[in-house]
């Protein structure tokens, strides 16, 4: 995929990853930032014009500062699709990213193509409280992401050796900055009333989740079902929290079959 830098009017400069051609398709990343290599987009590629932008905060994304809440963030997504020049496209939310994508799709319901949520944040169950990834280990993110920790402690790392004091120092900083933006709509716990707003998307939607989800237990999809009544709702087998990347074929595959 190949990546620009693009400046939205309210100053911030975001990296975006983008590849294909056909119907545009936005994705909005989780908390943990796009990964070194991110197969299930190149998959969406193949039948989509795809774009990934990274959140200030993230990557050489710059203007963190400039969004402080809820609104702002759903507001910056908004900016993103026009500096893109993109009008109706289909938005692919993850986790942190499903939220801000539900709270796009409320905001300005006629402009959305389809919607998916895999995993979304967004919603609270009080019998089924949600860990807090913001105090956790690096060890204790890959339990609490992946159904495979010690292949997803690779995936997150970039490979990189943690046992090394240096590459720990480097991965503890990186993530701090993500963390530290994603803080702003998590912490201390991802509930931003957006079920008050659920009522105002019209979109179609999916509702993608991982059967061995620990982060935000798979309970939550029906949650969401019971919110959006009209939402079709898909467990993916093996998989986490961080099911496009531990099933990327299956995970592009049900979103494509979604999608059209």
């Amino acid at each position: 995929m190949k990546a620009r830098l693009v400046e939205t009017k309210k100053g911030t400069r975001c990296r975006v990853l983008e590849a294909g051609s056909g119907a545009p398709l936005v994705f909005l990343h989780s908390a943990g930032g796009l990964l070194r290599d991110n197969p299930f987009l190149e998959r969406l590629a193949q039948r989509y014009h795809v774009f990934a932008p990274e959140w200030p905060g993230y990557g050489e994304s710059t203007g963190d500062e400039l969004l402080e809440d809820m609104l702002d963030f759903a507001l910056h997504g908004w900016d993103l699709v026009d500096a893109l020049g993109l009008r109706g496209p289909h938005l692919l939310g993850h986790s942190m990213g499903g939220m801000i994508a539900a709270e796009m799709a409320c905001l300005a319901p006629r402009e959305v193509g389809k919607l998916v949520l895999a995993a979304p944040a967004g919603l609270w169950l009080d019998e089924h409280p949600i860990p807090d990834i913001f105090a956790m280990l690096p060890y204790q993110l890959a339990e609490a992401l992946f159904a495979d920790p010690a292949a997803g402690q690779q995936l997150l790392t970039g490979g990189a050796d943690l046992s090394d004091l240096e590459a720990l120092k480097e991965f503890y900083l990186v993530n701090q900055r993500r963390l530290t933006m994603a803080g702003k709509i998590l912490f201390p716990i991802p509930n931003r009333r957006l079920s008050k707003r659920l009522y105002r998307l019209t979109a179609e939607v999916l509702v993608v989740w991982g059967s061995a989800d620990r982060l935000i237990v798979p309970v939550y999809a029906a949650a969401w079902a019971a919110q959006l009544p009209a939402a079709r709702v898909t467990t993916i087998e093996a998989a986490g929290h961080m099911l496009p990347y531990e099933q990327p074929d299956l995970f592009a595959r049900v979103v494509g079959e979604f999608l059209g």
